[in-house]
């Protein structure tokens, strides 16, 4: 399978899929989808797919299009919530039509998955799953943003719901949709959940450290609202204290990441990244060689790697 030819046609789905006699649904969600991405998410549906010994990349392209949605949709919402006005480096939906069409453009784009997934029958229980999932992640870290009682344990139960558990599913999805072996089923899904823990850690940690023009969105907005892995290993050190202090000063995003960059927090994150990814890349043993095996594992190490 050429792997390049098949991102291509799952972008070509997601734009055909939100086609709409609506203007402003049509026009917010070809802006949004348009402005790119890394589409990691789509890229683990095909690859765990084509390493599992799928041909007809036809077959998958409609399920890996599905899978970016829900993150494209979960994303436009997030705007609205964080306030967020910049995403993959142009004006958010938010920014551009408001709150409340943004919200209905999130609402579009999360029903169209049901359109796409429509033929796939029981699969449709996996990203089902996953979609929930990743609602409640999103419940559980406004609710202890709002509380101010974000540690290192909730930190990482949010993000095996708000992130991993879509990950998982794309790898297990290709690997379902090939017919694969339930150990290769089974192993996919664990690669793609730890796949999916690392890639929210360095996000977090890029939020603290990169600017909005490396990051292609608004950088620090997570810790302002006291949800990211910062917020999270400076309560986990005992800095709590320091923590309710800074959130209070002149400039609280300031003055916590000054705390933060002064310990050892960024430096325990990333290692813990890398192990994630090290455990990940180790659940790939059982699949046969392949220039896609060999690509998941690629893609694995970029995650921990990229700078924005």
């Amino acid at each position: 399978m050429d792997i390049t030819k098949a991102m291509q046609a799952v972008e070509d789905a997601m734009f055909a899929t939100v086609d709409s006699e609506v203007i402003v649904l049509r026009d917010a969600s070809r802006h949004i989808l348009s402005a790119g991405g890394k589409r990691v998410r789509p890229r683990l549906v095909m690859l765990s797919y084509a390493a599992t010994g799928g041909q007809d990349s036809a077959r998958a392209v409609p399920v890996a299009a599905a899978v970016e949605l829900v993150h494209t949709a979960s994303v436009v919402h997030d705007d609205i919530n964080d306030h967020g006005y910049v995403r993959r480096g142009r004006p958010s939906v938010n920014a551009l039509w408001g709150r409340t069409f943004a919200l209905l453009t999130g609402d579009f784009l999360f029903t169209k998955v049901y359109e796409l997934m429509a033929p796939y029958q029981d699969l449709n229980i996996i990203l089902s799953e996953a979609t929930m999932a990743l609602v409640e992640g999103e419940t559980l870290q406004a609710a202890a943003a709002k509380e101010g009682n974000l540690n290192r344990e909730t930190y990482y139960q949010i993000i095996a719901r708000k992130t991993a558990a879509l990950f998982k599913a794309g790898a297990q999805l290709g690997a379902e949709l090939s017919h694969a072996t339930q150990e290769q089923i089974d192993a996919l899904a664990r690669y793609g959940f730890n796949v999916g823990l690392a890639f929210q850690i360095i996000d977090d940690i890029l939020d603290l450290i990169a600017d909005s023009a490396q990051l292609g969105k608004t950088a620090g907005l997570d810790l302002a609202q006291g949800k990211g892995v910062g917020s999270a290993y400076v309560t986990h050190n005992g800095n709590q204290a320091v923590a309710e202090q800074v959130a209070v000063a002149d400039d609280p995003l300031t003055a916590i990441k000054q705390k933060i960059l002064k310990g050892d927090a960024i430096q325990e994150a990333r290692t813990q990244a890398a192990m994630l990814v090290q455990q990940a890349v180790q659940e790939l043993d059982v699949l046969p060689e392949s220039a896609a095996k060999q690509e998941l594992i690629a893609l694995a190490q970029l995650i921990i790697e990229r700078d924005h």
